[in-house]
């Protein structure tokens, strides 16, 4: 469990940011597909990598400071024992959703926050390794240190989307631009190179829907849950 959030001299005392919307950023827009925003919350899309996470939170914090931050979306599994679509999570102490995320059925979890994308399971197993981490991810570290600098409680709920034990269909490391974003021209290349890719490639994608759905029943029964008293 992370510490909590330290005052390290933001300009918005707690009640200038008691009424503030709560904000939910995911990296991609096929992460929130099935998430729809309940009254009081408020969605980012931040684009994947540091780079991007940081500009579009900083944009967002010059018009508005949220209230708390969760950063979701989702991860790949470095601990064996995650199954696609286990949800796992890590959370400020005395975040207004603390409770009910420990008395969830989602797992208490370490997240290695990497500049590319890991694609083997053999790269998995060496990260689980060398980090003792249960999951990977590229955002959650930068959205989590933005919302202690202000003071915001903040919480990170992953889906895992490939188990440890899974190798990804494609390099994505080597189709995407400087920015992190898919190129699709390299995209394309690559399948008419090696046409039994499509398959492969459809299969991980309904992964990621089972993954998407998981997350928003998920993040809809705590954001439901009655606020600690």
């Amino acid at each position: 469990m992370s510490l909590p959030p330290q005052n390290l001299g933001s300009d918005k005392t707690p009640a200038a940011t008691a009424k503030a919307p709560l904000l939910v950023c995911f990296a991609i827009k096929e992460e929130k597909k099935y998430f729809k925003a309940p009254p009081g919350v408020r969605t980012l899309v931040t684009g994947m990598g540091r780079r991007n996470t940081y500009a579009a939170l900083e944009q967002y914090f010059a018009g508005e400071t949220p209230s708390g931050i969760l950063t979701c979306g989702f991860a790949g599994g470095l601990n064996p024992s995650l199954e696609l679509g286990s949800i796992v999570f890590d959370v400020d102490e005395g975040a207004p959703w603390e409770k009910a995320l420990l008395a969830s059925d989602a797992k208490l979890a370490k997240f290695h926050c990497a500049a590319r994308v890991a694609i083997t399971a053999n790269e998995k197993y060496k990260l689980w390794q060398t980090t003792g981490y249960d999951a990977v991810e590229m955002e959650s570290d930068t959205i989590r240190e933005m919302a202690r600098r202000k003071n915001i409680p903040s919480a990170t709920i992953r889906s895992i989307s490939d188990t440890a034990h899974q190798n990804l269909p494609l390099d994505f490391n080597r189709i995407m631009t400087p920015d992190h974003r898919i190129d699709f021209a390299k995209l394309t290349a690559r399948l008419l190179l090696s046409p039994r890719k499509i398959a492969e490639l459809l299969r991980f994608q309904g992964q990621t829907q089972i993954a998407a759905e998981k997350l928003a029943v998920f993040l809809h029964q705590i954001l439901q849950a009655p606020a600690p008293k």
